[in-house]
C-alpha cells in the first residue's frame, strides 16, 4: 500500500528504521545529557521509593484514581525548586505540548510560536488554524512586530529554553519582551532543565529571571533527569484549567508511578551534584572551544554536513571506533548534521577523542 512511498525515502536518503545499537557503543547520539541512564544505584532507589506504597501502577486516568502520591510528590517538589506555584505531571512531553497548546489557546487568543519550536508544539498548532503566528527563530524584532500587528485577548509566547536541534537558547530580550506585553509564555525546558544554570534548573535560572502567573514552563523527564515523562510548571489558576480542559491530561491513563520515581530521586540527586556537574559541563564547552574552534551554550553540539549519505558514512565510521552519535536527516532537519551530546557519562579522554575524529573527517 505504501510502497512507493517506501522507495522515495529509501532513494532521499531519508528512511528510517528501529535499531538495537550495541551497549558497548558510547552514547553520543541520546539526551542522556548527564549520564543518568546507566545509574543503577538510583534505578534501586526508584524501586525502593515505588515499593513503600501498595499501589504499584498508574491503573487509570488522573482524573479517575490513577494519580498516585508520587506523582503528588514530584510534582510539589519540582513546582517549589523552580518557583512556581503548582506543578503537574504529564505522560510525555510530546503529551505535554499537545496539552498546553490545544486547550490554552482559546477563542480570541493568538499563538506566537518560534520557527524551529518542537515538533509537537507544531502539530498541536496545526488545530487551532489562523491563531497562529510564526515568527522567525530568536527574533526578537520580528516577534515584537508580531505581536503588535496580532493583537488578541491573550496573546500566547511559545520558546525552547535551548532548542534541540541547533543547540541555542532563547534570547533573554524575549522573555523581556513577553513580560513588557503581559503575554503568556511557554517555555519547553526539555534540553535546558538539568543543563543550565547554578543548580541546573534550566533557562529561567540561568538568566535569574524571577518567576510570575504569565511564564509556563514545561520540560521532560527522559533526558537529563534519566528516565520517561513529563511535567508542566504554572500558576495554579492555569494548572486547575489544564487539569479540566487539557484533553491529553483527561484522556491519558496517568504517567508511570516508577518512571516518575525515578525522576523524583534523580532530581534530588542532580540538585546535590549540580556543582560538580557544572563543572564537567564547562569543561566539554571549553574542550569543543578548543578542538573545533566553536562556542556551545548547552550540550549539544550541532555539525552540518553535506547530505545525507555523507551523515550515515560518518555515523557508520564512528561506531567503528566505538562512538555512537547522532545522524539527523530531513525532515527533522533543513539540512542533514551530526548532533553530538556531549555526554558527562563519558570521560574527557574519550571525549576529546572523538571530537578529533569528527575534526578530522568533517575539515579535512
Amino acid at each position: 500500500m505504501y510502497e512507493n512511498e517506501l522507495k522515495a525515502l529509501k532513494k532521499s536518503g531519508r528512511f528510517r528504521e528501529r535499531k538495537l545499537f550495541n551497549d558497548d557503543l558510547l552514547d553520543l547520539a541520546s539526551n542522556d545529557y548527564l549520564g543518568l541512564s546507566n545509574n543503577k544505584k538510583q534505578f534501586n532507589k526508584a524501586v525502593k521509593l515505588v515499593k513503600e506504597f501498595e499501589t504499584l501502577t498508574s491503573k487509570a486516568s488522573m482524573l479517575v484514581n490513577g494519580y498516585h502520591p508520587i506523582h503528588q510528590l514530584f510534582e510539589e517538589t519540582m513546582a517549589e525548586q523552580n518557583g512556581f506555584e503548582e506543578g503537574l505531571v504529564v505522560g510525555s512531553g510530546y503529551l505535554a505540548n499537545m496539552a498546553l497548546i490545544e486547550s490554552l489557546v482559546r477563542k480570541g487568543d493568538m499563538l506566537f510560536m518560534d520557527e524551529e519550536y518542537h515538533a509537537s508544539g507544531v502539530m498541536a498548532a496545526q488545530l487551532l488554524g489562523d491563531r497562529v503566528v510564526k515568527f522567525k527563530h530568536n527574533d526578537v524584532k520580528d516577534l515584537a512586530e508580531k505581536l503588535e500587528k496580532y493583537p488578541a485577548k491573550r496573546q500566547i509566547i511559545a520558546v525552547e529554553g535551548v532548542y534541540s536541534m541547533s543547540g541555542d537558547l532563547c534570547k533573554k530580550e524575549i522573555f523581556t519582551l513577553a513580560e513588557a506585553t503581559k503575554a503568556l509564555m511557554i517555555v519547553d525546558e526539555a534540553h535546558s532543565a538539568g543543563v543550565l544554570g547554578l543548580k541546573l534548573l534550566g533557562i529561567f535560572e540561568y538568566y535569574g529571571i524571577k518567576i510570575n502567573k504569565y511564564y509556563i514552563k514545561m520540560g521532560t523527564l527522559g533526558k537529563a533527569y534519566g528516565s520517561y515523562g513529563a511535567y508542566i510548571l504554572a500558576s495554579s489558576e492555569v494548572i486547575s484549567f489544564l487539569i479540566n480542559r487539557a484533553k491529553p491530561i483527561i484522556y491519558s491513563t496517568a504517567p508511570s508511578v516508577f518512571d516518575t520515581a525515578l525522576a523524583y530521586v534523580n532530581m534530588k540527586y542532580i540538585r546535590k551534584h549540580s556543582e560538580e556537574y557544572r563543572k564537567k559541563i564547562l569543561e566539554r564547552q571549553l574542550l569543543v572551544r578548543k578542538e573545533l574552534g566553536l562556542m556551545v551554550q548547552s550540550l549539544i553540539l550541532p555539525l552540518e554536513v553535506k547530505d545525507n549519505e555523507e551523515t550515515q558514512w560518518m555515523q557508520k565510521g564512528l561506531m567503528e571506533q566505538g562512538y555512537l552519535v547522532g545522524a539527523i536527516r530531513q525532515p527533522t532537519v533543513d539540512k542533514p548534521m551530526m548532533r553530538v551530546i556531549l555526554n558527562l557519562g563519558m570521560s574527557m579522554k574519550k571525549t576529546a577523542h572523538v571530537l578529533a575524529l569528527i575534526k578530522h573527517n568533517t575539515v579535512q
